[in-house]
């Protein structure tokens, strides 16, 4: 598979130092890919490893708009401003129960 091209991960993407870890979780996911199981069970496995993925990267993105609110005692519409949101998106990241790592294992 390797790293996916950059229209697929954004305007942002530069191919940098992330590049080859990118790279090496991309390869780790293909490594998972166990054709000797069915399409279904291959399906059902690749979707929880994807919403829980994704539920660690909401808990990074949560912590580091805290960090900007807290930290650097930005308002949220500064927030927003910086990241290409609303405030009002900026509320509700903030205010989503993510849980912690240990509520979901």
């Amino acid at each position: 598979m390797g790293v996916p091209p950059p229209e697929l991960l954004g305007e942002e993407w530069t191919l940098g130092d992330e590049a080859e870890e990118v790279k090496r979780v991309l390869d780790a996911i293909d490594a998972l890919d166990d054709q000797s199981k069915s399409p279904e069970a291959r399906a059902k496995e690749f979707g929880e490893l994807g919403e829980t993925v994704a539920l660690a990267i909401r808990r990074k993105r949560q912590r580091a708009i805290q960090q900007m609110h807290e930290d650097d005692d930005m308002t949220y519409r500064e927030i927003g401003d910086r990241l290409g949101i609303s405030f009002g998106r900026v509320r509700q990241i903030l205010a989503e129960d993510l849980g912690t790592p240990e509520q979901h294992e």
